[in-house]
């Protein structure tokens, strides 16, 4: 089977912690897979030793079938990537950010602000183009990166909780551009916490905790081995957390509670 990435029994360690642990996975061309866990689960690890940005403390890493060395950059011209935080040069405007990122991936300068001009445009950005980015809202810094991510056409497009800050139609837009990235023959990786968005977008995903593995397939395919109805479900079984609708019912007796007591010796005095 042909992956544009594949990760083999990766393992990474900070000290005693083993935040990654023994995990292997590949993303085919044309495939949206998701990478799904709860916070601290080793998610945004994996995605940095995918990147190059972490040594990974055992295991493989190949692009194309060729094993990655921690240092190597050649390939890192193929991938785009969504950080989750949004990590901008903000006295740069948003067309010389763009006009940046193209230079770092060397593409001539003409097809630099091909590609700038027609991004900012269909991300409506086109009025907001020469505004430094400090004066940007969040969802148009995540337009940004988005549009960064796109510029240069990579093989793999790895994207951590891609859809924050962004409203309504611009999740739906950016929806589109997976799904239409993914039909060009290009790998996508997300992470989200938005799991009704990943049910009905992703092909494949991966449920990890602590690191380790849980269960992977199509989300049908890992609801139907929890015996669950939707996604949602299967992932609060798998990475045991306790019922939302029990855990919200607490809170509110709790915030009640106290509401009540400070309300009573409120009455007193």
């Amino acid at each position: 089977m042909s992956y544009v990435i594949e990760v083999q029994s990766l393992i990474r360690d900070f000290g005693s912690h083993r935040a990654v642990d023994t995990l292997s996975f590949g993303v085919k061309p044309g495939e949206v897979f998701a990478l799904l866990g709860p916070n601290g689960a080793g998610k945004t690890t994996t995605i940095k030793m995918m990147l190059g940005m972490l040594r990974p403390t055992d295991g493989k890493i190949l692009f194309n079938g060729q094993p990655l060395s921690f240092g190597q950059v050649d390939y890192k011209s193929r991938i785009g990537y969504v950080p989750e935080s949004c990590a901008l040069y903000e006295t740069l405007s948003g067309r010389e950010y763009l006009e940046l990122v193209g230079n770092l991936h060397h593409m001539p300068p003409d097809r630099i602000s091909d590609m700038a001009g027609q991004l900012l445009d269909a991300l409506q950005l086109n009025n907001a183009a020469g505004d430094l980015i400090r004066t940007y809202s969040k969802g148009m810094k995540q337009k940004i990166l988005i549009a960064s991510a796109l510029l240069h056409d990579p093989d793999l497009i790895i994207l951590d909780e891609p859809f924050s800050g962004l409203d309504a139609n611009a999740v739906a837009v950016f929806k589109q551009i997976i799904r239409e990235s993914a039909r060009s023959g290009k790998a996508v990786i997300f992470c989200s916490h938005i799991l009704e968005v990943v049910e009905r977008l992703v092909d494949r995903l991966l449920i990890i905790d602590h690191g380790r593995q849980l269960l992977t397939g199509t989300p049908k395919d890992v609801a139907e081995t929890t015996g669950l109805t939707s996604l949602d479900q299967a992932f609060g079984h798998l990475t045991g957390a306790a019922d939302s609708d029990d855990q919200a019912r607490r809170i509110v007796q709790i915030i009640r509670a106290e509401s009540g007591g400070q309300k009573t010796e409120r009455g007193d005095g």
